[in-house]
């Protein structure tokens, strides 16, 4: 089982950028592909983006694609979400999440992931 923590959240305005960052607990971290999920008021959770174990295969909602950039770092048990040009339509709470296996974007964009952080505010003002 792993233990997700979210950070880096808070206010910015639009075109600005912000990066957030999952701390996760766990020895096996280095064997869970990780993701990111966001959920806006009103809406349902939504996939965001996803990296696999490894960190070679990154996968991307289209709606962050080019603006949006995945990364982790196995040695520190961390994976972040680089947000540039950010919108008022990102205001969500993001959620870092992690699989067992790697199942691809399509996959995780429908059935989610096994285990969830509690979530972080990112708020995008105009």
């Amino acid at each position: 089982q792993v233990q997700l923590a979210e950070s880096g959240g808070g206010l910015v305005q639009v075109g600005g950028s912000l990066r957030l960052s999952c701390a996760a607990s766990g020895r096996t971290f280095s064997s869970y592909a990780m993701g990111w999920f966001r959920q806006a008021p009103g809406k349902e959770r939504q996939f965001v983006s996803a990296i696999s174990a490894s960190g070679v295969i990154t996968s991307y909602a289209e709606s962050v694609k080019g603006r949006f950039t995945v990364s982790r770092d196995n040695a520190k048990n961390t994976v972040d979400l680089q947000m540039n040009s950010l919108k008022p339509e990102d205001t969500a709470v993001y959620y870092c999440a992690a699989h067992s296996k790697w199942k691809g974007g399509s996959y995780y964009y429908t059935n989610g992931m096994d285990y969830w952080g509690k979530g972080i505010l990112v708020t995008v003002s105009s």
